[in-house]
């Protein structure tokens, strides 16, 4: 049986595929990059805003045409959507043959049989616990880097955020069977090792009483053939001086830290359900970076949420200003229904939220092409991802990239052969936007 397997949103939905598509080889099925040729199509969706429910949907409806006018028998919906929407799914997309909450996606062994024996199926566990994950990964990210997924779900309740309506309350993984997952990605070739949760910074608080990120980065850092430790969404008000002695004090963590912080107005992030304030962020900045003085920091903002003002857009941009974060996504407000700010009076017009989208990424742009231009003659290691032939320079990471989302160092390839998941020394010799360039140290 051939599987065609997509999986759309976030990283920590991808760490949930690799673990289905790895039960699935086990039970002997093989995978195909065509999806006319696949038996089984499993969709891992995402809603997490407007755009990304539109793109689940649409992907849904197209390779459902596969169950007309294909080989595909088992058309198969797991992740936020089908949580969210599984009476809808099912009442409205017909070729669906089987839906799995967020909570059951250990469950697609049995949700691919039961197709194929011309069953329908679902099942949607309750949001307590963790799925029981006893089979091997297939990591989908080339071997040499993966994600480590170290919590589910969320306690913060943010009044724009549906995450844990749909992924549950905040429960973390048992650092013992961490330890192993990162143990075994360590002996099968991983080198880089990207910690994500909906928030990693409260890892441990409920199996452990206390805030133990910092105790996780230490043993970490303990495992042979680990080159990089990276640590992605991290909430500032829970960064603590644990955390930052941890990253100081652990060679293998890099010094780059994501923390969305989404505004700096304290009467927008007071109607976000945020628990920090501008004060606290400044003082967070300043203190990560007198302690970690090469600390790569990388933040998420939200344009035009519900009666933001344009004087509160301009006070935002003079934050960002201040602040110079390294790396900087942005994103307009999404109303998402079910949350409480899709009910506040005030809301934004589209055409609005674009414009100060576009203020602020420009604003943005201007700070990073200063930033890598003030790293010429810098001598740093960088991770090669691969060779660009046609450019004859080989494309690699340093440790203020994390992958997919930050710039690339192109390094000129001169005599030296590399090889993807190769570590280089490497020194800065000018920039080019995002990006840098650089020649390697012999």
């Amino acid at each position: 049986m051939r599987l065609f397997f997509i999986s759309l949103g976030c990283d920590k939905n991808l760490v949930d595929s690799e673990y289905m598509i790895g039960m699935l080889l086990e039970d002997g099925i093989t995978i195909t990059d065509c999806e006319s040729d696949a038996e089984i199509i499993v969709i891992n969706t995402c809603c997490f805003i407007n755009d990304a429910k539109e793109e689940s949907i649409n992907t849904i409806l197209e390779m459902a045409e596969y169950k007309k006018a294909g080989t595909c028998r088992a058309l198969i919906v797991t992740g936020c959507l089908a949580q969210r929407y599984q009476q809808e799914i099912r009442e409205e997309i017909p070729e669906v043959d089987a839906v799995l909450g967020t909570n059951s996606y250990d469950d697609i062994r049995n949700a691919v049989h039961e197709v194929l024996n011309g069953s329908q199926y679902e099942n949607f566990h309750t949001l307590e616990g963790l799925p029981r994950l006893k089979n091997k990964r297939s990591i989908t990210t080339g071997g040499h880097y993966a994600y480590l997924k170290i919590a589910e779900g969320c306690n913060k309740h943010c009044t724009y955020c549906i995450i844990p309506s749909i992924r549950g309350a905040y429960r973390s993984v048992p650092m013992e069977e961490l330890l192993a997952q990162a143990e075994e990605l360590a002996a099968a070739g991983v080198k880089e090792l990207i910690l994500v949760a909906q928030e990693t910074t409260l890892y441990g608080i409920d199996l452990y009483g206390e805030k133990s990120l910092y105790r996780l980065l230490d043993e970490l850092n303990k495992i042979s053939g680990l080159y990089w430790i990276r640590i992605l969404y991290c909430y500032p008000e829970e960064i603590d001086d644990n955390l930052i002695a941890a990253i100081k004090r652990n060679s293998k963590v890099c010094h780059y830290l994501d923390m969305p912080i989404q505004h700096s107005d304290n009467e927008i992030l007071r109607r976000m359900g945020r628990r920090t304030s501008q004060q606290n962020i400044r003082d967070l900045v300043e203190k990560l970076r007198r302690e970690i003085p090469d600390l790569c920091l990388r933040t998420t903002i939200i344009c035009g949420f519900p009666g933001e003002t344009k004087d509160q857009h301009e006070e935002l941009m003079e934050f960002i200003n201040d602040m110079e974060f390294d790396r900087l996504g942005a994103f307009v407000y999404s109303p998402e229904e079910g949350t409480p700010a899709a009910e506040f009076p005030d809301q934004i017009d589209e055409e609005t939220k674009l414009t100060w989208l576009e203020e602020v990424m420009e604003l943005e742009q201007e700070i990073i092409f200063d930033k890598t231009k003030d790293l010429a003659g810098q001598i740093i290691w960088a991770f090669v991802e691969g060779m660009l032939p046609d450019e004859n320079v080989y494309a690699a990471r340093s440790y203020r990239d994390a992958p997919d989302i930050d710039g690339y160092v192109f390094i000129s390839s001169a005599d030296t052969e590399l090889m993807t998941g190769d570590f280089v020394k490497v020194k800065i010799t000018g920039s080019m936007d995002y990006d840098l360039t650089a020649e390697i140290v012999q």
